[in-house]
């Protein structure tokens, strides 16, 4: 089956104006061709049940980045759709709805796992914050980077990128260097990729660890606002089949 027809067949199982399936409509839609496998189930089926996308990105050269949809109600669907898609012993980076947690853990061998809070930005909520240190440049995966650079040490102090961008929405990812925190260099580049995203069409998303207070203040600062949309993100290896 095409990437096309595949794409076709798990259609109805993610709503691209919901900020939930924001990633996940991503990997499985947007995602270059080259770095995604997808894997509808049933796999010939014109309406799949559920999907497991594999992607190939810059955060892991040897494990695949898994997103997926599961016929959760459903656990023996579920448990055949992850077995279909996914290798016995292959070790994969997954994010997927905190729900899907039991059959997770119940699969796979953790490593690690991050509970993850889903923010997003609405536009009345948004007052651009004006600093003058902040440029603007291309990320190393090609998509724009807000950054301010010490240039007297010739260090990016803070830096907000893009981990991914579809025509709805974009996740934030920002990062400021031990010795330039607390100065507000984090704030103003997040605040700069966030209105450089509302300006062309699109709905900022910024993605955080539960038990992250300063990466929340500073999403809240902005005018992110929780979502209530809550995620896993597991480091682990498939099992053997219970």
């Amino acid at each position: 089956m095409a990437l096309t027809q595949q794409r076709r067949a798990i259609f109805h199982l993610l709503d691209e104006a919901n900020p939930a399936d924001g990633m996940a409509a991503y990997f499985a839609f947007y995602h270059p061709d080259n770095r995604t496998i997808l894997r509808p189930y049933p796999y010939s089926a014109p309406r799949a049940k559920g999907y497991v996308a594999l992607s190939r990105t810059g955060m892991d050269l040897f494990r695949p980045f898994v997103t997926l949809r599961l016929p959760i109600h459903d656990m023996q669907t579920s448990t055949d759709v992850i077995y279909e898609a996914i290798d016995v012993g292959m070790a994969v980076i997954l994010n997927a709805p905190a729900r899907y947690a039991p059959l997770l853990h119940a699969l796979f061998d953790i490593q690690t796992e991050e509970n993850l809070s889903l923010y997003q930005l609405r536009p009345s909520s948004f007052q651009p914050i004006i600093n003058v240190l902040v440029t603007q440049d291309k990320a190393p995966n090609g998509l724009p980077r807000f950054l301010i650079r010490d240039r007297e040490n010739d260090v990016i102090g803070a830096s907000a990128t893009l981990n991914w961008q579809s025509p709805s929405y974009a996740e934030i990812g920002v990062t400021t260097q031990p010795g330039y925190r607390r100065r507000g260099w984090g704030r103003s580049v997040v605040s700069a990729m966030a209105n450089y995203l509302l300006e062309n069409g699109r709905t900022p998303l910024y993605v955080v660890a539960q038990n992250n207070e300063a990466s929340i203040q500073l999403a809240e600062s902005v005018g992110f606002s929780d979502s209530g949309v809550r995620e896993i993100m597991i480091q682990a290896v498939l099992r053997s089949p219970p």
